[in-house]
């Protein structure tokens, strides 16, 4: 499949305004720090919230839900639909405290609620751990999709596509900083956007699929279609709805759906300007992000389904692809170079927006990481805010050759989905917790961190290898959910609390009330050194019924356009009645919260 002239120039138009943009941006980006990173603490609320939807917009993103829809079905998806709650908790519970802290990256923290070497040390290694370990991880899979993108649309071998397009994501980078890569967001997510439903109504409407009625009618599209799992299947009821549901999204760390927020939201939030701002911004990610997004992608993968019923139909179809590579997540590229020239060069455009708005942020917010909590903190406390941002470029260019070779070796989306939940299982009631029980110490996040990355190594690399039978995904889940929460609370309570001037200093500075606190606040207040501001009551219980409607919210907008889509108007309407009636309460109680 060859790019017809048309096509190309829209491609190189799209990277022409991007470029100019990062340019635009770089003349304030190299000033300081917090300029390049944080885009000055000064950015409006609705462009850093497009921001977090383009970021999460990835180029792998697409493929893994098709991966999802061709195995799972639709109803699929629960594995990371399950992940609003997790958002939601962020919005009306975490945002307002990420912003109230005022520090440049969420790993600055440590050391402002722990005390000591262990909270230095903490800081450090999760620089690196997150930084760059994981981080590589996540745009490795990015690049994957990117490379079997190229692969379909050029013809091209994996080396050739990852060093072209890389080359011109590190330079778009390192230009504008944060900002740059904010404004661009904003082009990008419109470019994506468009290319995504261009797509789904074009695929849909090829003489081979028929149209709607005729794909939902096809024996290998319908039994895929329910948007809840098969409740007499025991197994998938409880892999793709109940463990989502019920321990996944507070157990589980998964960049960009941290439970109490953190990474590249918890740097969104922190380049806003008021706490208020920090909600707004990331209440509109996660209404774009789940109600909004998914559906383009599953009306494609669906198709996929009538197109490329199988993996030998798709190699038969791409002979030149490398057949590791072409595995259920290689669908929709492959449904992708069924496109007509010019509204092509729109889509591989899209896609190319969707990859660069990933990789830039995750380049900037891994080198944030490296700059401002190993470099700066450890090894050269004195430098230069120039010298700063001239580290930062630095790193941004060294994360994306060790991502380049990591992608190299991936084979799938999904598998790498799955690393990264094991990987974090049992960590996530750590980052709920910290902020409102003061008994946490940092002893608990090492703790975690280790038992959790040895659980994952053990399931996914030895375990294989031994005679024991194999296990499910549930059963490591789990496993690794309870094992790693049992260690670490045994070793919080093990182990000496946090020095009380630290605890106190904290809680002056966020204020986060409740009865996790009441020791401190009272010992404090015995010993003439009042800490509570006494600005009210505490309106976590408030923000707990918020989450509760904008959950209600969003999935019944989820799953009222799914059912127009269905034809089912009766459902639809009724779901659409509750999206509307529950965001009308939701706007109205959270007014009560106390927000600056």
């Amino acid at each position: 499949m060859i790019l017809q002239t048309i096509d190309w120039l829209i491609i190189l138009g799209f990277f022409l305004f991007s470029l100019l943009l990062g340019i635009y941006a770089s003349r304030t980006a190299g000033k300081n720090f917090a300029e390049f990173f944080l885009s000055g603490r000064n950015m409006p609320w609705w462009l850093l919230g497009v921001s977090m939807v383009a970021t999460t917009f990835s180029l792998d993103t697409p493929n893994l839900v098709t991966d999802i829809v061709r195995q799972n079905g639709v109803a699929g998806n629960w594995v990371w639909w399950a992940f609003l709650l997790t958002g939601m908790l962020t919005v009306f519970i975490y945002a307002k405290l990420w912003r109230r802290s005022g520090v440049n990256t969420d790993l600055e923290f440590y050391e402002i609620r722990y005390s000591g070497k262990l909270a230095s040390f903490l800081r450090g290694f999760r620089a690196l751990y997150l930084g760059v370990l994981f981080n590589v991880l996540v745009m490795a899979t990015v690049s994957l999709a990117l490379i079997k993108i190229g692969a379909i649309m050029l013809g091209w071998p994996a080396w050739q596509t990852l060093t072209i397009a890389m080359i011109i994501t590190a330079l778009y980078s390192t230009l504008g900083g944060l900002k740059g890569i904010v404004l661009t967001d904003f082009f990008q997510f419109a470019i994506s956007m468009a290319g995504a439903v261009g797509a789904a109504i074009i695929l849909l409407n090829m003489d081979q699929v028929g149209g709607w009625q005729q794909l939902v009618e096809h024996e290998a599209v319908s039994s895929r279609l329910n948007l809840l799992p098969d409740f007499s299947n025991r197994e998938q009821l409880i892999t793709l709805l109940i463990l989502p549901i019920a321990v996944q999204w507070w157990s589980v760390w998964y960049p960009g759906s941290e439970p109490g927020g953190g990474g590249y939201i918890a740097q969104r939030m922190l380049a806003t300007r008021t706490e208020r701002g920090a909600m707004k911004a990331t209440l509109f990610f996660n209404v774009a992000h789940y109600a909004i997004r998914p559906w383009p992608w599953i009306i494609v993968a669906l198709v996929s389904l009538v197109v490329f019923p199988d993996l030998e139909s798709m190699r038969e179809a791409f002979p030149h692809a490398d057949a590791s590579i072409v595995k259920e997540d290689f669908a929709y590229p492959a449904m992708l170079s069924l496109l007509p020239a010019g509204f092509l060069g729109l889509v591989v455009a899209s896609l190319v927006a969707a990859f660069m708005s990933t990789i830039s942020t995750h380049l900037n917010w891994g080198s944030s990481y490296v700059v401002n909590d190993f470099y700066k903190r450890f090894i050269h406390p004195q430098a230069s805010q120039k010298k700063l941002v001239k580290a930062g470029r630095w790193a941004t260019v060294l994360l994306m050759i060790v991502t380049s070779l990591l992608a190299l070796l991936l084979s799938n989306a999904l598998q790498a989905f799955n690393i990264l939940l094991q990987v974090g299982a049992g960590t996530g009631l750590i980052y709920i917790l910290r902020w409102f029980w003061w008994r946490i110490n940092a002893v608990s996040e090492i703790t975690a961190m280790i038992v959790s990355f040895l659980v994952a190594v053990y399931f996914q690399l030895i375990h294989p290898q031994t005679e024991l039978p194999a296990v499910s995904s549930a059963f490591k889940l789990l496993s690794g959910v309870g094992f790693t929460t049992l260690i670490w609370l045994t070793a919080t309570f093990l182990t000496k609390p946090v020095d009380r001037e630290k605890l106190r200093s904290f809680y002056r500075l966020i204020q986060p009330g409740g009865p996790g606190w009441k020791k401190i606040v009272k010992e404090a207040r015995e010993e003439g050194d009042p800490v509570d501001k006494g600005e009210g009551h505490w309106d976590v219980p408030i923000g707990i019924l918020c989450m509760v409607l904008g959950i209600t919210s969003i999935y019944s907008a989820l799953f009222a356009t799914g059912n127009w889509i269905y034809g089912q108007f009766w459902m639809a309407g009724s779901l659409t009645g509750l999206a509307i009636v529950s965001g009308y309460y939701l706007s109205r109680m959270w007014r009560k919260l106390r927000l600056k």
